[in-house]
């Protein structure tokens, strides 16, 4: 019923509701990051981080929630069979546009650890959500272009230490990672100037992979390698809000990481080449996965 209101009422009034969702799960996510900060015991901290992630999982079921009740967007989805929210994972998938991210925290949430994303730095003054994903834990990356680099060489490294201190705290919980590994999301102009190998890939950058399973340790075991497809093409955030999205596929397998594929990415060239071996190996797969998925 929702999701036959005409346009003109739907969209402002998701739009609304999920401000209305944001704020009353952010009041008190604010104050129980207050408490964590003000009675550092440990046992503190660790209620208080349970019970946020809690918050944070309601608040992406209502949202999800209210995505199903206003749109008629199918979903397929395969391969989530016996996940547990008390494995840890670390999520690589591709990427289209900003309709990912919700669509990942939808078919996921609660079904594996709550997903954490490195973010950049300039997303923390976002207005509640950049807080927000402060205070749940989700690193901050501080990118450098090559200039400034050469500029400042002290810069090089200093998101590797951010990942690592990351991993650290992550090592504690149960916890997904997410890697969109491409490092940005698809369109056709990066794809030609890459010259992609891959019909609808970007080339993968396996180095963030390697030095979060590094970092890791035998605290992520396994990959949770997702694949996602929109057949219509990628959309944005407010073609989800508006009901533009007639279906989205999802396809996910559980793949161990095996133990030749744990080393010291940028000391060791032999283990380079070979981690970057298996990851274009698993990136041919993915192309023609989803190539498959369009196919339907």
């Amino acid at each position: 019923m929702l999701a036959s209101l005409p346009a003109v009422l739907r969209i402002p009034l998701v739009c609304v509701l999920l401000l209305a969702s944001t704020v009353l799960h952010v009041v008190p996510l604010f104050a129980l990051t207050a408490v964590r900060l003000l009675i550092p015991l440990p046992f503190v901290r660790r209620l208080c981080s349970a019970a946020l992630v809690g918050i944070a999982e309601s608040w992406l079921a209502v949202n999800s929630g209210m995505f199903g009740a206003f749109t008629r967007t199918h979903w397929t989805v395969e391969g989530i069979e016996g996940l547990q929210p008390t494995e840890n994972f670390l999520v690589v998938c591709n990427h289209q546009s900003w309709v990912d991210i919700p669509t990942l925290q939808k078919v996921f949430n609660r079904r594996i650890p709550f997903m954490r994303f490195f973010l950049k730095s300039e997303l923390i003054w976002v207005p509640l959500l950049g807080p927000a994903w402060w205070a749940l834990d989700f690193p901050f990356m501080k990118r450098h272009s090559r200039q400034q680099l050469e500029a400042r060489p002290e810069l090089r490294g200093k998101d590797r230490e951010a990942t690592r201190r990351a991993c650290e705290k992550f090592r504690q919980v149960p916890v997904a990672i997410m890697n969109f590994t491409e490092g940005t999301r698809f369109t056709q102009a990066k794809h030609d100037a890459q010259k992609s190998p891959y019909r609808h890939l970007l080339r993968p950058k396996a180095g963030g992979v390697a030095f979060v399973i590094d970092a890791m340790g035998d605290a992520i075991r396994d990959i949770l390698d997702v694949t996602i497809v929109y057949p219509d093409g990628p959309s944005t955030t407010m073609d989800m809000i508006a009901g533009r999205i007639r279906e989205v596929r999802i396809h996910a397998r559980r793949l161990p990481i095996p133990a030749q594929m744990r080393g010291d990415y940028d000391a060791d060239p032999a283990f380079r080449e070979r981690f970057q071996t298996w990851i274009n190996q698993l990136w041919t797969e993915k192309d023609a996965r989803i190539a498959a998925m369009l196919a339907k």
